[in-house]
């Protein structure tokens, strides 16, 4: 298989891919952010790397079988000031819809993030399809819903696993105190405390008990925001790269020996995908053309 991948991160479509059990001939990724690149060199070194999208050109491409990404989200999102196309991120959408019409690729798989309908429909409108809505708390720890455009066909929600917080903490890092605050146990992500001291927006200082799920991890950025969790009574800790990489279903050995920072590693999966969804939609491929043969 030819693969082109706009967008592609860290690789987390890659990584999919090889989970899936895809034979892949070519794997072009276009990326331009250097920590990114720097994660895909060292566990996909075949990777050919194509640079920035805006000077990709479909007829200097081999015919592509599958072209997939997710576009940059920041203009979308309901997290966001939803700047929607105006937005130079979120314009990078129509880079993918010219691709797709140069390159003509058997299959095509765009994830973006909930938003607005009249901006959803802006997105099938060009694609032609509609999307269908994922939670990657069906494969993971992790409450991240995400729309997915595709032409794969026959697909269906992954199988719950179950997973919640407790299973994917590492053991033996420092905690702090908080004070307790009552949740609903029917609840995805379960708060459970609030820090007290954390200064800033009252999200970035709830605890989240292990009994639920984490909340959409993003790009942080420093400054508390990442997710934290109540381990013992009325202490709490922030969640390591290493437990996020497990929320994204990334392997834990992702990241060693690249020499990144933990800002970065925390960064790179904020703007990831949730590789074992993409690995979910990615055997609709192998189911569709099972049906085709039999």
């Amino acid at each position: 298989m030819n693969i082109l991948s706009l967008f592609d991160g860290m690789s987390c479509g890659q990584l999919a891919l090889q989970r899936a059990g895809f034979e892949v001939d070519r794997y072009m990724a276009s990326e331009i952010d250097k920590y990114g690149m720097q994660v895909t060199r060292k566990n996909f070194p075949n990777t050919i790397q194509m640079g920035d999208v805006c000077a990709l050109r479909g007829e200097n491409l081999p015919p592509i079988d599958l072209l997939m990404g997710g576009s940059p989200c920041q203009g979308f999102s309901f997290a966001g000031k939803q700047l929607n196309f105006k937005d130079p991120r979120s314009a990078l959408f129509f880079e993918f819809v010219r691709l797709l019409k140069e390159t003509k690729p058997k299959y095509f798989l765009l994830e973006n993030v909930r938003m607005k309908k009249e901006y959803q429909d802006v997105i099938s409108e060009h694609l032609g399809v509609e999307p269908v809505m994922i939670c990657s708390s069906l494969v993971s720890a992790q409450s991240r819903k995400r729309l997915y455009w595709t032409n794969i066909s026959g697909l269906i929600q992954p199988e719950d696993k179950g997973i919640v917080l407790k299973d994917i903490l590492e053991d033996g890092v420092s905690d702090r105190p908080c004070e307790p605050k009552e949740f609903k146990q029917d609840s995805t992500c379960h708060h459970a405390a609030t820090a007290t001291d954390i200064k800033g927006n009252d999200s970035i200082k709830r605890v989240y008990a292990d009994s639920g799920k984490s909340p959409t991890i993003t790009t942080m950025g420093g400054g508390h925001r990442e997710p934290k969790v109540l381990v013992e009574q009325l202490t709490y800790r922030k969640l390591t790269p290493v437990e996020c990489m497990r929320l994204q279903t990334v392997d834990d050995d992702y990241f060693d020996d690249t020499g990144i920072s933990n800002t970065q590693r925390y960064k790179l999966l904020g703007n990831g995908m949730t590789v074992d969804v993409i690995c979910h939609l990615l055997k609709g491929i192998k189911a569709e053309f099972a049906r085709k043969v039999a």
